[in-house]
Parts: C-alpha cells; sequence; structure tokens
C-alpha cells in the first residue's frame, strides 16, 4: 500500500489537464482581435470553435478504447501533443492569415486532443474515487468550466502585448508544458484496490452504491439506459449550450437590461458553469445520480416556461444562473452515471460514447435558436421549445429507474444462481 499514489494528486493532475483544455471556451476573447487585424467575420472566426467541440465529442468516442487500453499517462501525453500543437498552430495560421488552417490547427487537431484529453482523467477518478465518483469527476470538469476565468484574461493581455501569433504560440507552448507534467501521475488504482472506508466488504454493500453492472462499450450501447442517457444530456446541453452562446442579446430584448449589465452577467455565468459542475456532482453523491438529473429538468422547466415573461433584471439572472449550474451539473455527474449503471470495466469508452451528445447538440442548439430567431426576431418560442425538451428528458429520467430497477432484479437472479450452484 505504500507504494500505492496519492488519489487526491490524480485528481489534482486531472483538474491540470482539464483547465489547459478548458480554455476552448475563452475562445471568443480572439474574436473581435482577429475580425479587425484580417477582416474575417465573426462567423468565420466562431467556425473554428464548433469544430473543436465537434471534434471533442466525437474523438473521445472513437478514442475511448484506447484510453482503457493505453492507459490515462499515455492518453494524456497524446492529448497534449495534439491541443498543445493545435493552439500553436493556430498561432501560425494566423501568422499566414489562413482561415483553413485555423480550421485545421484548431478545429481539427486541437479538437481531437480535447476529447481525449476530456475523458483520460475522467475514466482514472472514477476508479480511485468508488466512495465519492460525484466529487471526483466534479473536480476535474470542474476545472473545464472554470478554464476560461484564467485563460480569458491571459489571452487578452497577450493578446495587447505581444500580438495574436505570438499568443497562440505562448499559450500553445504553456498546455503543452502543464498538460505532459499533469499527465505523468496519471495512472489507474491497482487491481482490487479500494480505499480505507471501503476496505471492509460490509461497508461496501451497506452503502448501496454497487454498480448494475459491468459491462464493455460495446455491450452498454445496445441497452435502454445508455441511450436513455445519451438523450438526457444531448437535451440538457442543446438547451443550455444555446443560452450560453446568446446570453447577453438575450437579456437585453426580454428585460431590457444594459449592454453593461449583461456583460456582467456573462461573466458571472462562468462561475456558475464551473461551479455547478462540482456543486452538483457532489450531491449527486448523497441523493444519486437519478435524483439529481430529475432536479436538473424540474430546474430547466420551471426556468425556460417563465423566461418568456420575466421583466425583472434579477429574476432572470437568477433563472439563466440556474440553468447555466445544471448545464455544467450534467457533464460533471455523467462519467459517475456510467459507472453506476455500467461499471468502471470500460468507462471511458462508454464516457466517450455519450459525449457524441454534446457534440450534436453543441450544433443543434445554437442553429435550431439562430434559426427560429431569425424568422421571428424573438427569442419566446426557442424557450418554450426547450421547456417542452425538459420535460420530455424529466419523462426520459424517471424512465430510466425503471429500466435500472430491472438491471438490479436480473443481477440478483444471476447472484441468487450462482450462489445455488455453489452450495454443497
Amino acid at each position: 500500500m505504500s507504494k500505492v499514489k496519492n488519489r487526491w494528486l490524480i485528481a489534482l493532475s486531472g483538474v491540470g489537464i482539464h483547465i489547459c483544455i478548458g480554455s476552448a471556451y475563452a475562445w471568443s476573447v480572439f474574436t473581435n482581435p482577429m475580425a479587425n487585424e484580417f477582416g474575417w467575420s465573426t462567423s468565420q472566426i466562431s467556425l473554428a470553435f464548433s469544430i473543436a467541440i465537434f471534434l471533442l465529442g466525437f474523438s473521445a468516442a472513437f478514442m475511448g478504447k484506447f484510453v482503457e487500453k493505453r492507459g490515462p499517462r499515455v492518453s494524456g501525453m497524446l492529448s497534449a501533443a495534439f491541443f498543445g500543437v493545435g493552439v500553436m498552430g493556430t498561432g501560425l495560421a494566423t501568422s499566414m492569415e489562413s482561415l483553413f488552417m485555423m480550421y485545421f490547427f484548431y478545429g481539427l487537431i486541437g479538437g481531437i486532443g480535447l476529447g481525449i484529453g476530456y475523458i483520460a482523467p475522467v475514466s482514472t477518478l472514477v476508479k480511485w474515487f468508488p466512495d465519492h465518483r460525484g466529487l471526483a469527476t466534479g473536480l476535474a470538469i470542474m476545472g473545464f468550466g472554470f478554464a476560461a476565468l484564467i485563460s480569458g484574461p491571459v489571452g487578452e493581455a497577450l493578446v495587447s502585448s505581444v500580438g495574436i501569433s505570438n499568443a497562440f504560440y505562448i499559450m500553445g507552448a504553456s498546455y503543452l508544458v502543464i498538460m505532459m507534467g499533469a499527465s505523468q501521475y496519471l495512472a489507474p488504482p491497482p487491481k482490487d484496490w479500494k480505499p480505507k472506508g471501503m476496505q471492509d466488504q460490509a461497508v461496501n454493500e451497506s452503502s448501496g452504491k454497487e454498480d448494475l453492472s459491468q459491462m464493455t462499450a460495446n455491450e452498454a450501447v445496445k441497452t435502454k439506459p445508455f441511450w436513455m442517457l445519451w438523450t438526457m444530456l444531448f437535451l440538457n446541453t442543446t438547451a443550455g449550450i444555446a443560452i450560453i452562446a446568446v446570453a447577453s442579446p438575450m437579456g437585453q430584448q426580454i428585460t431590457g437590461m444594459s449592454a453593461v449589465t449583461a456583460a456582467s452577467m456573462v461573466g458571472i455565468m462562468g462561475v456558475f458553469n464551473g461551479g455547478g459542475r462540482l456543486g452538483w456532482a457532489t450531491i449527486s453523491d448523497y441523493i444519486g445520480r437519478p435524483n439529481v438529473y430529475s432536479v436538473f429538468f424540474i430546474i430547466g422547466i420551471i426556468s425556460y416556461f417563465s423566461l418568456p415573461i420575466i421583466t425583472s433584471v434579477i429574476l432572470f439572472e437568477i433563472l439563466v444562473f440556474a440553468i447555466v449550474s445544471c448545464y455544467g451539473g450534467g457533464f460533471s455527474s455523467v462519467p459517475a452515471y456510467i459507472g453506476d449503471l455500467f461499471g468502471t470495466k470500460q468507462l471511458g469508452a462508454i464516457h466517450g460514447y455519450i459525449l457524441t451528445a454534446w457534440a450534436v447538440a453543441g450544433v443543434v442548439g445554437p442553429m435550431l435558436l439562430s434559426l427560429i430567431y431569425d424568422s421571428t426576431q424573438s427569442y419566446q418560442l426557442t424557450l418554450l421549445i426547450f421547456g417542452i425538451m425538459h420535460i420530455v428528458s424529466l419523462i426520459v429520467s424517471i424512465w430510466i429507474r425503471v429500466e435500472m430497477k430491472k438491471m438490479k432484479e436480473s443481477n440478483t437472479n444471476i447472484n441468487n444462481n450462482h450462489s445455488s450452484k455453489i452450495m454443497p
């Protein structure tokens, strides 16, 4: 046991990787400088971010089995190489004023690094923290949500002092070094390892937190609970990411708040995005993952149906902050939910498959909102649609409990049959 690594340092290493890749959320910091210097449109610049998020989801799906096979250290180093080169390559693209190169380096290369880096520490932390799965994954994914609060001001300062291209060179090299260093400590726990509080089998059994199964990724995708979980994440993310994209103009149109107030609201949203990831995931350890997802959707139903008729700026902000916290909580709670349902046998691969919901939602959410807004010049219809989507999500979150009960009963029957066969 003296050679077993400190699991809290493992968690810290995961946070280090996620803070680096989470800098993607600060992409908008570079939008105006690039538009002013190169004459590119906002949509052209934003496309690089969209490609990166899309690649995040699908590279996570395709590389999930690689993460499980080669381990978190090698996976983290590969992520560092892709993401670091992607960001530094963006510096080269801007120095050559090439949009295509920017899409290739930031969108494609950086996006692949995002996907591998996102799942590598998370799947490892679930295995190190069987007693606090939500807390552990919440810590790492909180880093992804909070990252923009660090990288945003740093990126802005670097652009002002050394220029756009050099800013990308410096930040990309920094991410490469930090992620490479953090990856060195990442490792799965020894076989059959349990933390001190769970070493007594009686304690483990009385906790009521046994996994319902131990499935491979290919087995998991053939089950109803997998697609229910995918649907819940997709609907929660579709609405949440759209709201994040237009929070400022939406708030000004609905409540008449000033541009300064709206900008402040957007800044505070980052705190709730990051804080919600840790807070909700930790709460899920105590009330259970099914309950916390139901709470997300109840809050969403109330918020989305209320926003179109709100006139109070403060109440509007409170509802938006609640939505954003649930958006972040949905990401941080899902790895622990996967562990509860399918075990940790191939958690990284299953998590990768689930994250395709994020990739699709990242396209569908903003596109749906912009299409409806362009035809109606109002956000009200979109908000009502999002409210209906959350009603559907709530139904699914209740339905999945029925499937979980069936899985539990099936396991009980299998265990009883096994016991009867080995008895003399």
